[in-house]
C-alpha cells in the first residue's frame, strides 16, 4: 500500500514536472543546434586570417572545470559553513539592509493571513500557477542545470559547463539552507490550519523553496551570462514568475515567497562569486590573489610566447 502511493505521488510530481522537462530539452536543443556566439556572426574564414590564431577565450578552461567537480562537496560544505556565519561578519551596509529586509519580512507576516484570502476570495489562479510554479520543482531547476552542464560538455563550451555546476551546487546550497528554516518555523501552508499562518504548527511552508530554487538557478544564469539580455532577464523574469505562481495558487504566504528568494538569490550571487572563474587567458590566471601586491614590492611574473619563443617577465603593482 505505501509502495503504491509512493508511485502515485511521484507518478504525480513528473506530471507537473512536464513543462519543465520540456524547457530543459529545449535548451539542449538550442546549444546542439546554433553555433557559439563567436562564430554566429560572421564565418572564421571572414574573422581571420588563415594563420592567425584565435584569442584565447574568456571562459574556463577544461581542467578548471574538472578540478570544480572533483571538489563539488567540499566546495558545498564550504559554502554552507560561510552562509551560517555570514551574520556575524555584516559590516555596517549589510546591517541596515538586513534589518530593512526584516522590517519587510515581519509587515508581510503580520498581513499574510489577510493577502492570502484577498486571493482566496477572488479567486486563485492554481491551474496556470501549478504550471508555471513547476519550473521551481527539483525537475525544473535541477533540469535546467543539468542542460547547460550536458551542453557544455558536448560543444566543448566551458561557461556553459560552469553555468550548470554552479547552478546546481546554489540549488544544494539553498536546498539546505530552507529544509532547515523549514523545520525550525514549522509553519502550516496557506490553505491549512484556517490560512492563519501561524508558525511552530507542524508545517513545512515558510520559506518557499521553490522561489528559493528558482532564484538561486535564475541568479547564476543571470551573472554567467550579463552580455547575453535575453538569458540575463529572462532568468530573472522566470524565477519572479514562479514566486508569483506560488503566492497566486495559494501553495504560499507572500513573507514565504519574499524570504524563499531572498535565499535563493543571495545564495545563487555568493556561490557564483565565490567560484566563477573569470578567464582561461594563462597571463590573466597568473596574477596574484588580490592583497598579495604591494605598492612597495612588485610581484614579478615570467611570460613565455610559445610562437615567437621569447622570454620575459612583467612586474605588477597595486595603487
Amino acid at each position: 500500500m505505501g509502495t503504491a502511493a509512493n508511485c502515485d505521488l511521484f507518478s504525480s510530481q513528473l506530471k507537473r514536472a512536464g513543462p519543465c522537462v520540456v524547457a530543459a530539452f529545449l535548451l539542449l536543443c538550442f546549444y546542439f543546434i546554433f553555433p557559439h556566439s563567436s562564430n554566429f556572426a560572421q564565418s572564421p574564414s571572414a574573422a581571420m586570417p588563415q594563420d592567425a590564431k584565435p584569442a584565447p577565450s574568456p571562459t574556463p578552461s577544461t581542467k578548471t572545470n574538472a578540478r570544480r567537480l572533483a571538489s563539488f562537496a567540499t566546495n558545498v560544505l564550504k559554502d554552507q559553513k560561510a552562509i551560517w556565519t555570514s551574520p556575524f561578519r555584516l559590516d555596517g551596509d549589510d546591517a541596515k539592509l538586513l534589518a530593512g529586509f526584516g522590517a519587510v519580512t515581519v509587515g508581510l507576516i503580520a498581513t499574510d493571513s489577510r493577502t492570502s484570502a484577498w486571493i482566496k476570495h477572488r479567486g486563485s489562479i492554481s491551474t496556470m500557477s501549478e504550471h508555471v510554479s513547476s519550473l521551481g520543482t527539483i525537475f525544473g531547476t535541477g533540469g535546467v542545470a543539468a542542460a547547460f552542464f550536458i551542453a557544455g560538455q558536448a560543444k566543448n563550451d566551458a561557461r556553459a559547463t560552469e553555468t550548470g555546476v554552479l547552478a546546481a551546487q546554489a540549488l544544494i546550497d539553498s536546498g539546505i539552507v530552507v529544509g532547515v528554516v523549514k523545520h525550525i518555523t514549522q509553519r502550516p501552508k496557506p490553505n491549512l490550519d484556517g490560512g492563519r499562518g501561524q508558525f511552530f504548527r507542524g508545517g513545512m511552508s515558510f520559506p518557499s523553496g521553490h522561489s528559493a530554487s528558482a532564484w538561486a538557478v535564475a541568479t547564476v544564469i543571470a551573472h554567467e551570462y550579463e552580455d547575453k539580455p535575453l538569458l540575463h532577464f529572462g532568468a530573472y523574469a522566470a524565477a519572479v514568475a514562479v514566486g508569483i505562481s506560488r503566492y497566486a495558487g495559494r501553495a504560499h504566504f507572500l513573507s514565504e515567497v519574499l524570504v524563499g528568494s531572498a535565499i535563493g538569490f543571495y545564495t545563487g550571487r555568493y556561490v557564483y562569486r565565490s567560484h566563477h572563474v573569470t578567464t582561461a587567458d594563462v597571463d590573466n590566471d597568473n596574477k596574484p590573489p588580490r592583497g598579495e601586491v604591494t605598492k612597495l614590492m612588485p610581484t614579478i611574473l615570467p611570460m613565455y610566447d610559445a610562437r615567437t619563443k621569447t622570454y620575459g617577465a612583467r612586474a605588477l603593482w597595486t595603487f
